[in-house]
């Protein structure tokens, strides 16, 4: 049920919403073709990780995108400044979860 009041959705959430779930189906269906290759024991090439990095980069940065929607955009303006500072904290700590999970791969793979 509609509320009469509620505002109309921002133009952007519909797009953010198709990139992230569509990232994250791309995500799901590179790790599953992931493990149906190497189930009998070969290795892929690295090259073929760039696929669910920037799968889970679209994830991340269109759930980034959603956040500021939710927090930053819909908030008074009175608290907005407030709002954007500690908008932009855990969007630097999640892109920089990103970073290091990437890196923390990419160097376990060279490292063998």
């Amino acid at each position: 049920m509609s509320r009469p009041d509620a505002p109309p959705p921002h133009p952007l959430r519909k797009p953010l919403l198709i990139a992230e779930f569509s990232a994250l189906a791309i995500l799901l269906a590179s790790m599953g073709w992931f493990s149906s290759q190497t189930a009998d024991g070969s290795q892929l090439s690295a090259a073929w990780l760039l696929i669910p990095a920037a799968a889970s980069l679209g994830v991340f940065l269109s759930f980034i995108g959603l956040m500021y929607l939710r927090w930053v955009a819909a908030a008074e303006a009175a608290n907005r400044f407030r709002h954007k500072v500690v908008f932009a904290l855990l969007a630097v700590t999640l892109i920089g979860v990103w970073v290091y999970g990437v890196a923390n791969t990419w160097l376990s793979l060279n490292a063998t």
